[in-house]
């Protein structure tokens, strides 16, 4: 079987934590993910409706980064996106923040972030009125960590191969790219 990101924790989380520093809120997330479905958060008795069979089930963490917390919430989110999706290609962009940058981005979240958010949709809203003179739709979801859980801010955007746009010369509200999302000299 699989080791699951808790299983990995609980074995090799103390020692990965002596050798390296870690932000307090890094150190809340690891503690809530290792101690999920444990005894440690206490538990209930689950019952079944039809036959009365009791079995003990433990307590979750609800961590927003636990991924069995969020499997749920994340199943039905991407269920949710792909009703929206349109029938076409898609690009993923990646836009990243200097590390030069993490103090003050650590210092100031919420304002950086929003910046960067702000930045990236205008950006790809121009991009998109200059190249098919239309609408470009976004979906961006911010990644603060990189995979050894160091700082690093970026957005991954989820951009359609074109825009909504009304082309009176075919009739038709989208206005496609062939094989790259932007030109290098927008």
């Amino acid at each position: 079987m699989r080791p699951e990101l808790a299983d990995i924790f609980r074995s090799h989380g103390e020692r990965y934590r002596r050798a390296h520093r870690l932000p307090t809120s890094h150190l809340k997330v690891m503690r809530a993910v290792e101690v999920c479905r444990t005894k440690e958060l206490g538990g209930h008795l689950k019952q079944c409706d039809t036959c009365g069979f009791e079995h003990p089930a433990y307590n979750s963490c609800l961590n927003r980064h636990c991924p069995k917390c969020q499997s749920l919430a994340k199943d039905k989110w991407l269920q949710k996106q792909s009703s929206e999706l349109l029938p076409v290609g898609y690009f993923h962009l990646v836009f990243t923040l200097p590390h030069v940058l993490n103090g003050l981005i650590l210092a100031h979240k919420k304002i950086l972030l929003a910046l960067l958010f702000k930045a990236v949709s205008e950006t790809l809203l121009e991009f998109g009125q200059r190249r098919f003179k239309g609408t470009v739709e976004i979906i961006a979801v911010l990644h603060t960590w990189d995979q050894i859980l160091n700082d690093h801010f970026h957005l991954h955007c989820l951009v359609p191969a074109g825009a909504l746009s009304f082309d009176p010369i075919t009739g038709t509200g989208y206005r496609r790219a062939k094989t790259f999302c932007f030109p290098s000299h927008l």
